[in-house]
């Protein structure tokens, strides 16, 4: 029996490695994950490992052989986007991939702001908040002026998932997924790279935009394993929010609102192109773009990180394991009674609409067990999580899907439902959504069956 095809993605997270063969239903056959320690930059700030990365890439591959009855056909990649990797001319990374994590000079960063209208009407023009080195153009920005010389010798400055590409074809591209990312780099009223970007020369550096399906041939591996076809393919790669998106955009076209739930609860609205407003970027909203170019207005909320802090401080005082919060059902009985309860307690509020949640100001002897304190950080977050969407919301979204953690946490979703009583909520369910995506988009090259149309599993939440 002839070996079955398949596609392979690599899914590079921050802290995981991953390497996932589909088969031509979308079914994962095979998979292996890695975490790689980090290195330091020349400044001593921690970053990613590119010789371990790319160590790993091969490994991967090789590895992989092991499944035995499959050949790969096509490659691609979904990754983390905000950094570049710079190369140099004799084609191999000349500098560190630094971490957009890392500190930011403020002197470096009011010269740029004041020389390109402020930070605001700066802001709302490239649909990126003030984020220091997460907007990736602002790397460049800072070699260009700390270590000119450096500068001068990149030959092409590539995003994480283009220089994936670029491992394993040797051909250089630029990606509107990584582009449109909060990188100061695209003026989204004008669909085209800001002006700085040409006064800087960082344009020189940007190789040319292609489109999220390209394919290039895989050639410049060492070791071939023997199951890759000889004429497999690698796409050129999406940032993982993008891609993320891709499964939900190709499975409905009535509009949306998708809530991806993670340390951060980011929702994203595919069907509202609107230029940011002032309002929006004060509270922390941002435009990503999807594979096809489209802007794609979303707002950002750090609801994941607030549950879990404060789920470890009501386990230690009700005495409960850090996980027993996982066994809690909704009780609509607890949320009434703690809607008609008054407390009198005056909360600090944040002058962010969409900041953390009220709940690390309450007082845990006044909840008469776990369970009922646990409803109220939900409560509490779900008020933050309501400000939140509506930011991004219209009056044309009749379905909010959400993914993620909190998509398995029933006292989350049936909040969420009586949040938005006009609106049907579902929970969804799609392993690997962001792994899947980037297979999908480069599906006509290397699948010869359909789309499905059934890879997302949806439970409806209704209010109680």
């Amino acid at each position: 029996m002839p070996p079955k095809p398949v596609i392979a993605i690599m899914d590079v997270g921050k802290t995981n490695k991953k390497l996932f063969l589909f088969d031509a239903f979308y079914n994962i056959v095979w998979e292996d994950s890695a975490v790689l320690p980090e290195t330091r930059d020349e400044d001593g700030d921690a970053c990613e490992d590119l010789d371990l990365l790319n160590n790993w890439v091969r490994e991967a591959l090789i590895k992989s052989k092991q499944v035995g009855e499959y050949i790969i056909q096509a490659i691609n990649f979904s990754a983390y986007g905000a950094s570049f990797v710079h190369i140099g001319g004799n084609g191999e990374p000349m500098t560190p991939l630094y971490n957009y994590l890392k500190p930011y000079p403020e002197k470096l960063k009011k010269q740029f702001y004041d020389q390109y209208g402020g930070e605001l009407t700066f802001s709302m023009l490239t649909a990126s908040p003030v984020l220091g080195s997460l907007n990736s153009g602002m790397q460049l920005y800072r070699i260009k002026n700390e270590k000119p010389d450096q500068f001068s010798r990149i030959r092409y400055s590539l995003h994480l998932p283009q220089y994936l590409n670029w491992f394993l074809t040797g051909k250089a591209c630029s990606d509107i997924s990584s582009i449109g990312c909060h990188t100061n780099l695209w003026n989204f009223s004008q669909d085209f790279y800001h002006e700085w970007v040409y006064r800087e020369g960082i344009i020189d550096k940007l190789p040319p935009i292609q489109s999220s399906g390209m394919i290039h041939p895989v050639s410049t591996l060492e070791n071939w394993p023997s199951h890759l076809s000889d004429e497999c393919i690698a796409g050129i790669g999406l940032h993982d929010s993008s891609a993320a998106m891709i499964p939900f955009l190709e499975s409905f076209s009535e509009p949306f609102v998708l809530i991806s739930t993670g340390t951060w609860c980011i929702s994203m609205n595919p069907f509202n192109q609107e230029p940011l407003t002032n309002a929006e970027l004060k509270n922390d909203c941002l435009c990503y773009m999807t594979y096809k170019g489209h802007p794609l207005k979303a707002s950002r909320l750090f609801a994941g990180y607030d549950h879990e802090i404060q789920v470890e401080r009501i386990s230690i005082h009700f005495q409960k394991d850090k996980n027993y919060y996982r066994t809690i059902e909704y009780d609509p009985e607890i949320a009434s009674h703690l809607n008609a309860a008054h407390h009198f307690t005056s909360y600090i509020y944040s002058s962010s609409l969409v900041s953390v949640s009220v709940f690390a100001q309450r007082d845990l002897y006044n909840f008469a067990g776990f369970e009922e304190a646990y409803h109220r950080l939900l409560m509490d977050i779900m008020d933050q999580q309501l400000l939140s969407t509506e930011l991004i919301m219209r009056d044309n979204i009749k379905r909010i899907f959400v993914d993620g953690g909190f998509s398995q946490n029933p006292v989350y979703m049936h909040l969420l439902a009586a949040s938005f009583p006009t609106v049907e909520v579902f929970a969804a369910t799609i392993p690997q959504a962001s792994s899947i995506g980037a297979a999908m988009a480069i599906h006509d090259h290397w699948n010869e069956q359909p789309l499905p149309t059934d890879m997302i599993g949806l439970k409806y939440y209704k209010q109680v």
